[in-house]
């Protein structure tokens, strides 16, 4: 949350992040970090710019466009290069107040909601918690950070796999496919 001197607090969320700058002429290349880029990069639309848990500054996105697997954005008033590059590695975040005004369907989340979440097989056998989405053109794809262990379980957050997400009781049940977890030292889990 972001406390502005004389107001309450304002929380925001993580958007996307500025991985690099775009030619001269103040367009950004920006990692969506949402299942919404049309909506939250979309013209006339407002992000905060983050630097760690400071924000930086306010802008109105002017112009977009989609590149390779970024989104490059352009920002009211920053129209060169040296008008942005500092922004590069901070990130893009939306009010809370522009987030509630959405309105998802049945099995959409937020991002942040599913990041942290417990993951279970349906033979309750705990798995690791979500670290990381990443989003491509056919699926979510779900990093699950194991406990003490080696690399991340990727899952593709799909109807087969991901059979129940229960964000009040802070757990995920999935019923992995062959070879999917062979490799994975289940543990049981308490639930």
């Amino acid at each position: 949350m972001v406390k502005i001197e004389g107001m309450a607090e304002e929380q925001y969320y993580l958007v996307g992040k500025i991985v690099n700058t775009q030619a001269l002429r103040g367009e950004v290349r920006v990692m969506a970090i949402t299942d919404f880029p049309e909506e939250r990069f979309k013209i006339g639309s407002t992000l905060a710019i983050f630097n760690g848990d400071k924000l930086v500054e306010n802008v109105e996105v002017d112009g977009r466009r989609l590149h390779k697997n970024f989104n490059l954005l352009h920002f009211k008033g920053k129209d060169h290069i040296n008008d942005v590059e500092k922004f590069k590695g901070f990130d893009l975040k939306v009010a809370g107040a522009e987030r509630e005004a959405d309105q998802l369907d049945e099995n959409e989340f937020y991002y942040d909601d599913i990041i942290g979440l417990e993951v279970y097989t349906t033979d309750n056998d705990y798995l690791g918690k979500i670290r990381e989405i990443t989003s491509l053109p056919s699926n979510d794809v779900w990093a699950i950070q194991r406990p003490n262990k080696g690399q991340d379980i990727l899952i593709p957050y799909i109807e087969d796999i991901v059979l129940e997400i229960d964000l009040a009781g802070n757990r995920v049940v999935i019923e992995p496919m062959d070879g999917l977890i062979e490799d994975v030292d289940t543990e049981k889990g308490d639930a």
